[in-house]
């Protein structure tokens, strides 16, 4: 009986929740601002996509400038 836990499959889940937790808190370090190399990129991807969206809309309204 430790810490009160007769059964051994209950005082087996207690540590196995305990080791996944410490298994993601060890991912999460690893892994702290990964992804971050290519946000210029994706940035000017998003602005060259709203920039046909905006195109489309204009075109489907029926939207057009003074001159046109």
């Amino acid at each position: 009986m430790v810490l009160g836990i007769e059964d051994p499959w209950v005082l087996g889940a207690y540590i196995g929740s305990i080791l996944v937790m410490l298994l993601c808190v060890v991912y999460g370090a690893l892994n702290w601002n990964k992804g971050g190399e290519d946000e210029e990129e994706q940035i000017k991807e998003e602005i060259e996509w709203h920039e046909k969206e905006k195109e489309m809309e204009e075109d489907e309204l029926g939207l057009w400038d003074e001159e046109g």
